[in-house]
């Protein structure tokens, strides 16, 4: 009986070590962000895009955390933006077409009410792009713009002294007008970065410069429109597109999703007041609505 008795205390000892191996083993994986079932199960993971293109770092952060989990076994770009700011719009292209290159899971994009301008320049890093019939693209081309305050100034009695090193450091000063040389060199600019938008379109669907340049004037197009000039793949919905992710990743129809969890603002935020750097990187607006200096935008307007 003795015997027999500490043979069940060691049983009971071990299932409950067994259990508690288990936990931690599960509970670790989580904490980690990956999926607590590493042999069996799937599952697409959804990347939101959304509103004016200003901070990338959040974007980065959630591919980052997704792409390192064992379960996500395709990508979706969710893209509802009109674009924004050049250098914001290359760095989410950059991650994306990076994240296509070097990973052999699918990662299409989709285009909901519009995807325009830098919208659609980050939806080129994806392997496949889908849109609604009635999609809101295109608008390949680029944007310079800055107030020009200098009369409103001098009737309010301020005036600007201003030195500098060179012709040209204080092109696009709200304090004077552009002079013949200063719009030259910006039109320069401008057209510099105009070519490397036309450049991705060329490298990514396979159409000529010439074909692109036809409709690279800012204009903006219908998704059915975009199939038909070949800057987007198919027509479909959200689900239909991540139905077509699961499917190639070996997961089927309705497929399981997963998404970035991010803080909002809440009310008691504003009652108590948040730092404005932290607003700034939740509100990208803010950027546009308090910029006084020339930007260089993949936007439409």
């Amino acid at each position: 009986m003795a015997d027999q008795a500490r043979r069940a205390a060691l049983l009971s000892i071990g299932l409950l070590l067994l259990v508690f191996a288990g936990g931690l083993y599960f509970s670790s994986r989580l904490l980690l962000g990956r999926s607590p079932f590493p042999f069996g199960g799937g599952s697409v993971a959804v990347l939101p895009i959304g509103g004016v293109i200003y901070a990338e770092r959040s974007f980065g952060r959630d591919l980052v955390n997704l792409s390192g989990r064992d379960d996500v076994k395709a990508f979706v770009l969710e893209i509802r933006s009109p674009g924004g700011s050049v250098g914001a719009s290359q760095e989410l292209y950059g991650q994306v077409k990076r994240l296509r290159e070097e990973d052999a899971r699918p990662v299409l994009a989709w285009i909901g009410d519009v995807g325009a301008s830098g919208g659609y320049y980050v939806a080129l890093g994806a392997d496949s792009i889908f849109a609604l019939p009635g999609s809101i693209t295109g608008s390949i081309g680029v944007i310079m713009q800055f107030p020009q305050a200098e009369e409103l100034l001098r009737k309010v009695g301020v005036e600007m002294q201003v030195v500098k090193s060179g012709e040209f450091k204080d092109v696009g000063s709200f304090a004077r007008p552009l002079t013949e040389a200063d719009r030259l060199v910006l039109e320069e600019l401008v057209n510099d970065v105009y070519e490397q938008f036309v450049g991705v379109v060329v490298e990514n669907r396979g159409l000529s410069r010439e074909e692109v340049v036809r409709v690279a004037d800012g204009r903006v197009i219908s998704g059915e429109r975009a199939v038909e000039l070949g800057l987007v793949d198919g027509l479909g919905t959200l689900q239909e597109a991540i139905d077509r992710a699961g499917r190639m990743a070996g997961l089927g129809e309705n497929p399981p999703t997963v998404r970035p969890r991010h803080r909002k603002i809440g009310v008691f935020d504003l009652l108590t007041g948040v730092a404005e750097g932290t607003v700034r990187n939740w509100l990208p607006w803010m950027r546009t609505a308090s910029a006084s200096h020339p930007q260089l935008l993949y936007l439409w307007r």
